[in-house]
């Protein structure tokens, strides 16, 4: 039985909103480093940097920094990004 590329299957679930919500959930558990690099994941399968960094307004570059592993950006910044991505931040209690 053929293998299938792990990247083109998490890409593909990624372009329905419950699932990349779900994953980021799952990425910001891991940690913070893990959060930026999911959002990176789910920006890429929703039409790239440039067309994130045309509807959160900020810079394309800086946004490549900001979602890298050592991103440190501000949380106006992650609010925007996540808002573009059509995601909602949510809190509830921890168990």
């Amino acid at each position: 039985m053929p293998t299938s590329n792990y990247e083109d299957f998490l890409m593909e679930d990624l372009a329905n909103p419950e699932e990349a919500a779900g994953y980021l959930s799952a990425c910001l558990e891991e940690g913070t480093d893990v959060f930026l690099l999911g959002l990176r994941d789910v920006a890429k399968v929703q039409g790239g940097m440039t067309k994130l960094a045309r509807s959160t307004q900020l810079a394309r570059e800086p946004l490549y920094r900001m979602l890298s592993e050592e991103g440190n950006p501000t949380f106006s910044s992650i609010t925007a990004i996540v808002s573009s991505l059509g995601i909602q931040l949510q809190c509830v209690p921890s168990e």
